[in-house]
């Protein structure tokens, strides 16, 4: 007995973080549920390279809703090489902290104006950790998420750090949820 084919249809998505809708295809609601989705932010944030991801959810009160939660938040290395120039230092740093609702990572990136000393860049790393840890203890993921998509996070780190020594470009490169606790 030949089986019936299952259709792939197209199914409405909202992206409450950008307050965007998009279409994703597949055969059922419950096919979608747990997907993830990379989203492209440049044409939203006017340039600056910025890739979205997000994951699938279904809201269990309503089986036609569907919506997304972000993961991760990824600046594009490419929009980060077009950001130093001759003549400049840029400061990494790479760590894991605890918000109000997850443990994330944070990567900050700081490009300076002129080329400084090695105890200069380590003064401006120590810093930046010290007033992300301090700035996010508080704060669910959703909320520092729109904070940084708005540039607020970026802004006020800039102005704390701007005391040690002014920069080009302060961003945050990547901010993903590792792990969620209720």
């Amino acid at each position: 007995m030949a089986q019936a084919k299952r259709k792939q249809r197209f199914f409405d998505v909202e992206i409450p973080i950008i307050n965007k809708e998009t279409q994703l295809y597949g055969f059922d609601l419950e096919d979608l549920n747990g997907r993830t989705i990379s989203y492209d932010l440049t044409k939203f944030l006017r340039g600056k390279s910025v890739l979205l991801t997000l994951k699938v959810k279904i809201d269990s009160d309503a089986n036609t809703k569907v919506f997304t939660e972000p993961i991760e938040l990824v600046v594009l290395p490419s929009f980060t090489r077009r950001m130093i120039h001759k003549g400049t230092n840029y400061v990494e740093d790479s760590f894991s902290t605890q918000c109000k609702n997850a443990k994330v990572t944070l990567k900050p990136f700081l490009v300076t104006r002129k080329k400084v000393s090695r105890a200069v860049r380590q003064a401006l790393r120590e810093k930046a950790r010290e007033f992300l840890i301090d700035y996010i203890k508080d704060k669910n993921t959703d909320e520092i998420f729109d904070e940084i998509i708005k540039n607020k996070i970026q802004k006020t780190l800039s102005l704390q750090l701007k005391k040690i020594y002014p920069l080009s470009f302060c961003d945050i490169r990547i901010f993903k949820i590792e792990k969620e606790t209720k």
